[in-house]
């Protein structure tokens, strides 16, 4: 990434584009994001800390997601389904026909309705009311409650409703996890930051196979209390040991909690700090206003400049979640080990977090994902056509899958990196949840795409590279994010674009 000092990062077009999107200051009286970018732009131990913890919930959240690829299992048709007295998936308990998919669908649906309910309802409520901090706390406590409670269902009605619950938990883990650790820290180290998040869900991704393969012998019940309880244990850890935004305090105009946290984390004399502070707080108390719950939604579709990002990252979100979500769902259909099927699935994670590590840092957010969306919908068009080459070119319809699930994941990195640039402390936590939100919604449409690709490919990865294809041509509409300081207020995104913070300011 090029250093802090330097002047505006942006091309002549891509500055010219920005200027014709946001109205110029008369003047450039010091701005929020500018004080808390100098005292944060040193990355220290402190820091590292803060950030680490609360890229754990990533860990957690990747176990809740892709459980039900174990729990709700078929049992293997060549093996009894139970073992020693205890059932190994729900369907042998409860008696279900496999072949139904509404009854078998039921859970993993409540679970994915409860994300849209939750990100719906609770979405504003990590930049009003309850702040970045507490949200994750009771996020993380609920959905892990329910995922305990879900191991003592006496049938699968009890089941579903406690997905539902720990579906509406989860729905704002991800993002407010995201939008805190970034806001812990100076523009310099976002990205790095961002993947941290990443690999820290890579990992409970790739360890939940494990978790599940020495539970195979045992109850599928055990798998949710093994997740779970660590789960509620990390929530309280979040509680009493992480730190608030910095950033959101201010914005909130409580200057005292906002220095007691600066003070901890920041590399910056005490008088600096309270000069800094007291100036900026001066200067933009008109701009902290009291906002109500849903206000920063309203905020977002009120101001056209606002309205139109979000609408653009919606619909891109809508298409990168479409085929992130919909290519895991498969596994459980094919003729594999799927313990190993999800363990190589999770494995793709991996590289994509490194390449996203490299992308951020050398080149643009619009091109990248531009690229990879295109690689993407490319791909999955390639798997399913079909030029008379037999078992030949199905081999190579396997490499065609596997490579647009990469592109499809590296995307969904630089997309939640890239929302997360585009909008101002005030509703960056909404505008993200909005726009995973719109990915969750791409999840629920996917299984009837996969069921509807059983008799005909081109239903399921056909439609896929064709959305992916072309929602990511959206981000054409967007300006570029690259190497700006993060804006705090509506009015500072107005008047002062995304001020990259020149050499003075860090002195």
């Amino acid at each position: 990434m090029a250093d802090s000092t330097s002047s505006p990062l942006l091309s002549p077009s891509d500055s010219a584009a920005d200027e014709s999107e946001l109205p110029q200051p008369e003047n450039r009286l010091p701005s929020l994001g500018s004080t808390v970018e100098r005292c944060l732009s040193e990355f220290n131990l402190s820091q590292f800390l803060q950030a680490l913890l609360v890229s754990l919930a990533w860990f957690f959240d990747g176990h809740q997601t892709f459980i039900t690829v174990f729990t709700d299992a078929q049992p293997p048709q060549s093996s009894p389904a139970t073992h020693g007295g205890t059932h190994s998936s729900i369907i042998s308990e409860w008696h279900l026909n496999p072949e139904d998919p509404i009854l078998t669908g039921l859970p993993a649906s409540s679970f994915f309705i409860g994300c849209l309910v939750g990100g719906l309802s609770l979405s504003t409520l990590a930049d009003t009311f309850l702040g970045r901090k507490n949200m994750l706390f009771y996020s993380c406590l609920l959905m892990s409650v329910s995922s305990f409670f879900a191991a003592f269902s006496p049938n699968l009605w009890v089941y579903s409703f406690f997905k539902f619950l720990s579906g509406f938990g989860r729905s704002t883990i991800s993002t407010t996890s995201l939008v805190l650790a970034t806001e812990l820290v100076g523009k310099r180290w976002r990205g790095q930051v961002g993947v941290m998040a990443f690999l820290c869900f890579f990992c409970g991704f790739l360890s939940l196979p494990g978790i599940a393969y020495l539970n195979r012998s045992s109850s599928w019940r055990n798998l949710y209390i093994y997740t779970s309880i660590p789960t509620i244990l990390y929530s309280f850890v979040v509680k009493f040991l992480v730190r608030e935004s910095p950033r959101w305090l201010l914005v909130r105009g409580m200057k005292d909690e906002a220095l007691n946290t600066l003070r901890y984390i920041a590399s910056i004399s005490q008088s600096s700090l309270n000069l800094a502070v007291s100036k900026v707080c001066d200067v933009e108390e008109s701009s902290v206003s009291n906002m109500d719950i849903y206000s920063a939604l309203k905020v977002l579709t009120q101001k056209q400049w606002a309205s139109r990002r979000i609408s653009a990252v919606m619909l891109m979100g809508f298409g990168i979640g479409l085929v992130y979500y919909g290519m895991p769902l498969g596994l459980g259909t094919l003729s594999f080990n799927l313990y190993l099927s999800v363990a190589f699935n999770a494995l793709s994670e991996l590289p994509s977090c490194l390449l996203t590590l490299v992308l951020i840092d050398k080149f643009n957010r619009r091109s990248t994902l531009f690229v990879f969306t295109t690689m993407c919908g490319l791909f999955s068009l390639l798997s399913v056509m079909d030029f008379g080459f037999g078992a030949t070119w199905n081999k190579f319809q396997i490499g065609f899958e596997s490579v647009s699930f990469f592109g499809a994941t590296t995307a969904f990195n630089i997309f939640v990196l890239y929302t997360t640039e585009l909008f101002p402390t005030c509703v960056r936590n909404s505008a993200l949840a909005m726009a995973r939100l719109s990915g969750v919604l791409g999840g629920v449409v996917s299984p009837m795409l996969v069921a509807a690709g059983r008799s005909n490919r081109f239903w399921c990865y056909g439609v896929f590279g064709l959305v992916v294809g072309l929602s990511g041509m959206c981000v054409v509409t967007l300006p570029e994010t690259k190497g700006k300081a993060l804006c705090d207020t509506m009015e500072e995104e107005e008047g002062g674009k995304q001020r990259v913070v020149s050499s003075d300011m860090l002195a």
